[in-house]
């Protein structure tokens, strides 16, 4: 596809080639062309990969494959109630060779996240994995989490039902969302491991539980004494990993912005200078995950 302007036989207005010498006079500020694109500065996203496109979403074909049963949070005894719907869930997929239980937790500590999982079939404890990386977010551990679980239950033989318990809800939710956010080459896998699961048979079907960690729920709270008992060796960051490149990447554009206002005829008129409390100027700063 040719990314370049659509020709046209009328100029466009907004083109710097067709400002006035009057115009271009009192403009004190940095002028760029309506016809330059600049995709870096977005966030990273690809509209053609087929998980987002129209007619080819979750949302599309299988939306009555998946679920969420969530804590009623109008209720006044919310966690009792809770306890209780779990208990009676695990009960009623206890003799149902078909269904995977799929019990997940995810941490981080001292820099090193840990994303542990217990998969179950017919009330018989069958797979625990567990992951360790280093200098990543929460959000981005909670979603390996939650691929991973997709996984090893997907890959067991006959397995037509998924329920997965969760207290990270929030990044499941993080799925479908098709708007454009900074986890979408994460949530783009997990969809297409859903895909191939839905597309496999009719009949699959998959449930995501809320579980909250202060529940202390036996299941999860078994998980969560799998979890404390690894001690990770902390590791830093190499020059080669991609924390710390996208950590230079952000270093170099708060230099230019530095650079480049740090004059007062090149801020324009339409800049203000904002003072912390110490009456010095705020610049420009990020955060993991996002700008």
């Amino acid at each position: 596809m040719d990314d370049s302007p659509i020709s046209s036989n009328k100029p466009n207005p907004h083109a710097v080639s067709s400002l006035t010498n009057w115009q271009k006079n009192i403009a004190k500020g940095h002028l760029i062309n309506s016809c330059n694109k600049a995709y870096s500065i977005f966030p990273s996203f690809s509209p053609l990969n087929p998980e987002f496109s129209p007619g080819f979403c979750i949302m599309d074909n299988f939306s009555d494959h998946f679920s969420f049963n969530l804590v009623n949070k109008k209720e006044k005894e919310k966690d009792r109630i809770r306890t209780q719907e779990l208990d009676e869930m695990v009960l009623r997929t206890s003799s149902l060779p078909h269904t995977a239980l799929v019990v997940t937790n995810a941490s981080i500590k001292n820099n090193i996240a840990t994303s542990i999982l217990h998969v179950h079939i017919a009330n018989h404890p069958l797979t625990k994995t567990v992951h360790h990386a280093v200098f990543v977010t929460s959000m981005e551990v909670e979603l390996f989490a939650i691929r991973c679980s997709i996984n090893q239950a997907c890959i067991k033989e006959n397995v037509s039902k998924v329920i997965i318990i969760t207290d990270s809800i929030h990044a499941v939710k993080k799925i479908f969302d098709s708007k454009s956010h900074f986890f979408q080459s994460h949530t783009g896998v997990i969809l297409s491991e859903l895909q191939g699961f839905f597309n496999s048979s009719r009949d699959n079907s998959i449930e995501f539980w809320e579980c909250p960690s202060h529940l202390k729920w036996r299941f999860h709270k078994d998980i969560g004494k799998d979890s404390k008992s690894f001690h990770p060796t902390p590791a830093y960051p190499c020059k080669i990993s991609w924390d710390y490149c996208k950590k230079t990447d952000s270093d170099d554009i708060i230099n230019q912005w530095k650079m480049t206002f740090q004059a007062s005829d090149g801020k324009g008129k339409q800049f203000l200078d904002l003072l912390d409390d110490n009456f010095n100027t705020i610049e420009p700063t990020y955060t993991k995950g996002g700008p």
